[in-house]
C-alpha cells in the first residue's frame, strides 16, 4: 500500500470507528453475550408462519450457493405449488462466506477480495460485494423462465425480497478481524476490536447477527424445524 493510500485508509477506519458510536450488533466482546444478542429480531426473522423451512449453511466462499437458494424458492413455489408466503429460507454464511454480508466499504477498506483470494474474470481481486445488488425488477407476475426476470435473479437483494433471511456470524466477524490485522489488510495499529466493530456496523441491510453460526444452526433445526442443506459446489 502506498503512503497516500495508507493514510486514506487509516483516516477511513478512524472515521468508521467514530461513527460506530452507535450500538454494535452483537457487542464488542470476542464472544457475544446473551444480553448483547438481539433475540427478538432473530425470532421475528426466522419464526414467521411458513409451511416449508429450509436452511443453507455456507462456509467456503462459493457463489453458486445463491443460485441453489434461488432454485429452492422456484422449485417450492412453481414446482411443488407452495405459496411464496409459505416458504421460509435462511442463509447461514460463516467462515469465508461471512463476506457476503459485508458492505462495499468493508470490501474496499480491507481488500476482502484479495484477503479471501477471490478473483474476477480478468484474474484480478474482486473489489466489491458484487453479490448483493438486484439485477431484475421486482415483479411477481414475471415469467419464472424469463432469464432477465426476478425469478432468475440470484442476488442477495432479490432473494431477500422473496423472503430470504440472511444471518451474520459474530464469531466469524471477530475471527476475520483478527486475521485482517495479522496479515496486514488493516491500517497499522488497528485492533481486532476496532476492525470487528467497523464490520458489524457496515453489514448489508437486513442481516441479522447471531452469536455463533454453528450454534444458530442447531437452534434453527431443533427449535424452529428448519431442514438443513450445505451444497458442495
Amino acid at each position: 500500500m502506498n503512503r497516500g493510500a495508507f493514510f486514506a485508509s487509516s483516516a477511513a477506519l478512524a472515521h468508521a470507528v467514530r461513527v460506530a458510536a452507535q450500538p454494535i450488533p452483537g457487542g464488542s466482546d470476542l464472544v457475544e453475550r446473551a444480553d448483547e444478542f438481539d433475540g427478538a429480531a432473530f425470532r421475528q426473522a426466522v419464526d414467521r408462519p411458513a409451511r416449508i423451512r429450509q436452511l443453507y449453511e455456507s462456509v467456503a466462499f462459493r457463489p453458486g450457493v445463491l443460485n441453489n437458494i434461488k432454485n429452492s424458492f422456484n422449485g417450492l413455489q412453481f414446482g411443488f405449488g407452495y405459496p411464496a408466503a409459505a416458504i421460509s429460507i435462511v442463509f447461514a454464511p460463516h467462515g469465508a462466506s461471512s463476506a457476503y454480508c459485508y458492505r462495499d466499504e468493508i470490501w474496499q477498506r480491507y481488500r476482502i477480495g484479495e484477503f479471501l483470494k477471490l478473483t474476477d474474470s480478468q484474474g484480478l481481486p474482486v473489489a466489491s460485494n458484487t453479490f448483493v445488488s438486484q439485477r431484475a425488477r421486482f415483479d411477481v407476475a414475471a415469467a419464472p423462465d424469463d432469464e432477465g426476470g426476478m425469478y432468475q435473479d440470484a442476488s442477495l437483494e432479490m432473494l431477500q425480497r422473496r423472503g430470504l433471511v440472511v444471518l451474520t456470524c459474530h464469531t466469524a466477524v471477530e475471527e476475520h478481524a483478527r486475521a485482517l490485522a495479522a496479515r496486514g489488510f488493516a491500517p497499522a495499529g488497528a485492533s481486532r476490536g476496532q476492525i470487528a466493530d467497523d464490520i458489524l456496523t457496515h453489514l448489508i441491510p437486513g442481516a441479522v447477527v447471531v452469536p455463533a453460526m454453528v450454534a444458530a444452526i442447531a437452534v434453527l433445526q431443533a427449535a424452529y424445524r428448519y431442514t438443513y442443506l450445505a451444497p458442495q459446489l
